[in-house]
């Protein structure tokens, strides 16, 4: 029987992919899109989906739920597919309404908000990290009065740290909430408690509520942003601290009720344990799911797409993950920063000679202006590694991106700095 995939938001090539497995399985899929205007040009190869939707981004969900019905009725749709933050919690109102399997709208609005999901994990028994939603700058004053310097400052539903900072004083104050304000009309201010300790990323599979943990990831971020400068899995961990973040992250998990797809939650191994920064209904960003692919042999895009098509993953995933022959290696990623002022005239360095297993690609555009590291998209170029050892991988990574310079252009009047 076909299936008829209805995708929201952006997929890049997961799309693609899905239709080569119909093919190779002897199942057409087809492929119709939902998404807002902004992430238009990022939907791969729009000739080869059935139709494309585009709605405005302050469109109601009630215009979403009357397309969709439109779209069902003309073309019946069989299958949700969600892989990224955007238009997840459309997709989740969609699927219910049409009846078809996807995360609830109460599950999707726990983990996006990240209140609501502090609030649940206290709730649980899980941890308590201070957290809470601020409407003023006095009002985070307050917070920070109450709980300490330095505090996180973040949008309540942000991502790819779009508007975090780190509050180190109340002079700090008014600059931090209106980062966190300005991401997007109404978007709540969040302030959390800093957690001590180094961060880590864990990337999970689950399946009818059982998770079971692929790889995880030692990070490495900015310390003012907090946007990420790289990553290295697996993470060099002793047995007692890889079991305590797996144990902490499958407790997180099933206090917030996710049942099926692939995770992404990011922690801070603080001196008293594992505390979770966020948790996400995806993989994770920054090539982080071709890392685990290489790292571990096990291609959490593909359990996911199969996911969506209806078929069970976890049996193969504990096969692979068992398997003692697999080839397993170490797999890094580091990015170069972007000065805090300028326009970017080149990036010179690139075409270097590397070692064998180093790639390295350049992502700032000539004529892009420079306002140092706001968000995960302001970073302006990633090498990969791979190696037998965490520390080679990291280094060689680290390596390839201090060979690059950066030629910018800086005007002379500076008055827009006073």
């Amino acid at each position: 029987m076909a299936e008829h995939v209805l995708v929201f938001g952006v997929g890049y090539d997961i799309p693609e992919r899905m239709r080569a497995f119909g093919e190779e399985s002897g199942d057409e899929v087809v492929t119709s899109v939902m998404c807002q205007p902004e992430q238009l040009d990022k939907i791969e190869d729009t000739e080869k989906h059935a139709r494309i939707i585009v709605l405005r981004p302050d469109a109601p969900d009630s215009e979403w739920l009357t397309l969709a019905r439109a779209l069902h009725a003309a073309h019946p749709v069989t299958r949700i597919g969600s892989f990224y933050d955007d238009c997840r919690p459309q997709a989740a109102l969609v699927a219910r309404d049409l009846g078809l399997t996807a995360h609830s709208p109460e599950i999707v609005e726990l983990i996006q908000n990240k209140h609501a999901m502090r609030r649940r994990l206290a709730e649980t028994g899980v941890e308590e990290t201070a957290s809470a939603i601020v409407h003023s700058v006095e009002a985070l004053k307050e917070f920070a009065a109450e709980h300490g310097y330095p505090c996180v400052v973040k949008p309540v539903d942000g991502a790819a740290s779009k508007g975090v900072s780190v509050l180190e004083a109340p002079d700090g104050a008014e600059s931090a909430f209106q980062r966190a304000n300005g991401i997007g009309t109404g978007s709540q201010v969040a302030v959390e408690e800093f957690l001590t300790g180094n961060q880590y990323s864990v990337e999970g599979i689950s399946e009818k509520g059982e998770h079971v943990i692929i790889a995880i990831t030692r990070k490495y971020s900015d310390p003012g942003s907090l946007v990420e400068l790289g990553h290295v899995l697996p993470a060099p961990l002793n047995p007692a601290q890889q079991s305590a973040i797996e144990r902490h992250v499958v407790a997180t998990l099933n206090a917030l009720e996710v049942e099926f797809g692939p995770t992404h939650t990011e922690i801070i191994l603080t001196p008293s344990g594992p505390r979770v920064i966020e948790t996400h209904l995806r993989t994770g960003g920054d090539e982080l799911w071709n890392l685990v692919t290489d790292a571990t042999g096990v291609d959490m895009i593909e359990c996911q797409l199969r996911q969506i098509l209806g078929e069970t993953v976890l049996p193969g995933v504990h096969a692979t993950l068992s398997d003692t022959d697999r080839v397993t290696r170490c797999e890094a990623i580091w990015f170069a920063g972007a000065p805090s002022s300028g326009t970017l005239i080149e990036v010179t360095g690139a075409d270097a000679e590397r070692p064998q297993g180093v790639t390295l690609e350049v992502l700032g555009k000539p004529g892009t202006q420079l306002s140092g590291l706001q968000n995960s998209f302001s970073r302006l170029a990633r090498a990969r590694a791979h190696a037998a050892t965490a520390e080679e991988a990291l280094d060689l990574a680290r390596q390839a991106i201090a060979g690059l310079e950066l030629i910018t252009r800086q005007s002379a009047d500076q008055t827009e700095l006073l």
